[in-house]
This record gives C-alpha cells, structure tokens and sequence, in this order.
C-alpha cells in the first residue's frame, strides 16, 4: 500500500476542514484570538427591565382579565350568572324588604305592637287554697325528677292554686289552644269558613303525631277537618296548615298580644322538638277561662270547639285521675322532656273548675305522667268535696 501523500505539513485527511487547513501552514500553528463578548451598559439593562416589566403588568392586568371575563360570559350565561348569586340579607331575614316596623341603627326590624285594651279578660282571683297546695308540694316530694308549674281556678269561690305558674315552659302540643282560637275569631270576621278548603302540600307535612303527614298529597280538606284533628288527635300538620292559612306564626304571636297574653309565643312550626314555642300555666288557663266564659267567640264557635276538646284521644293524663262521671274538655302536649295537659272538668256534683299542669322530666320519663295523674285527683277530691 502506497504512503500518503503531505503537502507542506498539511494534512489531506478528508476529515480535515478547511479551517484547519487555512491555518495549518508550515507546521506552524496560529492562534486565533477568542471574540470578546461586548459588556452591555447597565442603562440598556435598566430599560429592558422596564418594558419587560410594564409587559408583565398589562398582561395580569388587562390581557388575562379581559380574556377571562369573555371565557366566563360564553361558559355562564348573563341570566344564569344572576340566578347563582344569593342574596344573603334576604335569605335570612326573608321579610326585611317589605316587612317592618321600626328603624334601629339605619336597618328595619319587626316590632311586636303592644295593645292597651286587651280582648282577654284576667281570672279574678279570691284566695289560694292552701290544703289543696300542701297536697300537691306534699305529692311533688315524691317526684323529685319532676319540676312541675301548676294553676287551679274554681269557678264558683274564685280561689285558686299557683306553683310556678308564671314560669314560661315549653308549650309542646298545648300551643294548638290559641291556634284554634284564632282560628275562630277570623272565622267570625268573614275571613273564611269552617267549609273552606286547603290542598294538603308535602310542605306541610310535619312529623310526630297525627296521621295527615300520611295522607295522599293534593287532596283537599275542611278547616273543619283540619281544626278537628288538630285537638283531637293533635295533628302537627293540620296545625300547620292552619297557621299558614292565617298567615303564618307573625298572625298568631300579634292575635295573642292583643289578647294581652306576655310570655306565650310561637316560635317554630310544629313539631317543636326543641320546646322553642313556650307559654305559663297562668296564661293558658286564662285562655280557656276566656274561651268557656267571655264574649270573645260566638256562641256557635263554642260549640265547635267544646267540640273539638271533648273527643281528645289522649285519656292518660288528667283523664286518668278523674271518675268516669266527670267532664272533661282539655288539650294534651308531650315533647319528650315536657308532658302537660291544661282544660276545664265539671265534677259529677256540678263544681266547675281550670287546671293547668305542665311538668319537665327527664326525656320520657314515665314519672311524668304519674305525677300529672295524681295531681289531677288530689285536685278534683278537693274541689268536688
């Protein structure tokens, strides 16, 4: 194989660029200076950080929102955008906007009125019966798990019995005495009759007793039938909608303070589990007083409703500690932790006479309801005697 062949020292090689070649001379190799990178001066530096900058902030600022609110317009309609924005003063004062009654530190609020002449007359009182009291503290010695508010009138002396009857306590079904009431009073005012109608809607269905929150939805029912199986079988959602076709529970509450009842208020639809919706033995015997004795209802109206009061299913309370012969119109009330029973009993010799017993306890505790038994025939021995 034959040698290869140089020229001058440099290299044929085909791998051998040019640029060797060009400076690859008589063996002798030449230095090629390094470019010099020029420095720039700081004042250009300062201007590209500036628009760089100003760059940055139209583009969070204008590009990016602009582009963003355009992006939102197409995925969220106009109508639909508004539809999703609650308004949180209405949501929870849902009559702020319309109803009111007073100014306080620049916001409306609702202000109870308060009547000088009341429609309700006060029991008249004569004096106490202190051996029917000392029975009946002497009976609460024996129930110490029970704290019990009780008030007696008899008819014929006037004299009554006060233990904490002024003590507000949750009402539980009791509270259906001034829904009925009302009831009958705007009947008398040409606001409806007892022929009238309501349309059972699955609002108001409420649990607890009573069979309405059963029945077929969209039917049609009496203020009769409604008011009936309010009392008797204390139906919580006939209640309901009774108070919904007087207006709701602000009807009620202003009927009961022109009536001059203080403490009794409703506060929750029923059920009241809670025990939010409260009144006095005081007071709910006043409304019974006014309901048998007063002209506050027609005659007709009392009809009915004795009605209603004679026929309560409940028989275990005041009921079971009278004889057979007595009469007793009365509405019960059961929450769990309150049991009460308040109504009006003839004795069998002709006496007449309120009672009112509302009594705590331990959550079902069936004390309760002994206590109530016991108390109700210590009361009628005493009286009818």
């Amino acid at each position: 194989m034959p040698k290869p062949e140089y020229n001058d020292g440099i290299s044929t090689d085909l791998y051998t660029s040019m640029y060797e070649q060009y400076y690859f001379k008589n063996s002798v190799l030449r230095k090629v200076k390094p470019i010099k990178k020029k420095k720039l001066k700081n004042k250009n530096i300062f201007f590209k950080k500036i628009i760089s900058f100003t760059f940055v902030m139209l583009l969070l600022f204008w590009v990016l929102p602009y582009s963003f609110k355009n992006f939102e317009a197409n995925l969220f309609p106009v109508n639909t955008k508004k539809a999703l924005r609650v308004d949180y003063k209405n949501l929870l004062y849902p009559t702020y906007s319309y109803l009111y009654k007073d100014l306080f530190l620049g916001k409306y609020i609702i202000k109870e009125v308060t009547y000088k002449n009341h429609l309700m007359v006060d029991i008249q009182e004569s004096f106490e019966r202190k051996s029917l009291k000392n029975g009946l503290l002497n009976l609460m010695e024996h129930y110490k798990r029970i704290k019990p508010s009780v008030y007696v009138w008899e008819y014929n002396g006037k004299s009554f019995v006060n233990i904490n009857a002024d003590e507000p306590f949750p009402a539980a079904s009791i509270i259906k005495i001034p829904v009925l009431i009302e009831m009958f009073r705007e009947i008398e005012q040409g606001k409806f009759t007892l022929d009238d109608t309501m349309v059972l809607e699955d609002y108001y269905r409420a649990p607890g007793s009573g069979k309405l929150q059963y029945s077929q939805g969209g039917v049609a029912h009496s203020m009769d039938y409604l008011a009936k199986i309010m009392i008797e079988n204390s139906d919580n959602s006939s209640t309901n909608m009774i108070m919904a076709k007087m207006g709701g529970m602000p009807e009620v509450n202003k009927a009961m303070n022109k009536w001059g009842l203080k403490t009794t208020h409703i506060n929750t639809w029923l059920p009241d589990l809670e025990g939010t919706n409260i009144t006095t033995a005081r007071e709910m015997a006043k409304m019974f007083y006014n309901i048998d004795s007063t002209n506050i209802l027609s005659s007709d109206s009392k009809k009915h409703i004795a009605d209603y009061l004679g026929h309560v299913k409940n028989n275990r309370l005041l009921q079971a500690g009278l004889p057979h012969d007595a009469i007793l119109l009365h509405k019960t009330g059961d929450i769990g932790f309150m049991l009460g029973d308040a109504g009006i009993v003839k004795t069998a010799n002709g006496k007449k006479y309120i009672v009112v017993i509302l009594a705590r306890r331990p959550y079902n505790n069936l004390q309760g309801k002994e206590f109530i038994v016991k108390a109700s025939k210590i009361i009628y021995n005493n009286i009818s005697n």
